[in-house]
């Protein structure tokens, strides 16, 4: 037996969690489609927004992430979400110095289990 469920978690022999964070980040963006009306109103400020994405979407992507332990990949692919979703919820910016296009995003704010 290569895997089993239990408790609603996917059990692999070699403890991967890959699987979970794929069906979470795919939870994630459900819950963003969601709320991307919402999301894309000129109607909220961005610190609204903000706590939309704080208090709707991450929540339902971290569930039980306590319990992860995490490689440098899951932890990127937990970024990359995150980058995708705050940059389409407020879209790139012009660097005021530069003059170049740059991603408007904030960092997940939470201590990630990671294993190196």
């Amino acid at each position: 037996m290569e895997q089993f469920k239990y408790l609603g978690t996917t059990l692999t022999y070699q403890n991967s969690i890959q699987e979970k964070i794929k069906s979470r980040l795919k939870e994630g963006d459900a819950c963003y489609h969601s709320v991307q009306n919402l999301l894309s109103s000129s109607l909220l400020s961005k610190n609204i927004n903000i706590k939309i994405y704080r208090t709707i979407i991450l929540p339902v992507v971290l569930h039980e992430y306590e319990t992860w332990s995490l490689r440098l990949r899951e932890e990127r692919r937990l970024k990359v979400f995150e980058k995708r979703v705050l940059r389409r919820v407020f879209g790139p910016k012009r660097d005021e110095v530069t003059g170049e296009w740059r991603d408007f995003f904030f960092f997940l704010r939470f201590a990630i289990p990671v294993v190196r």
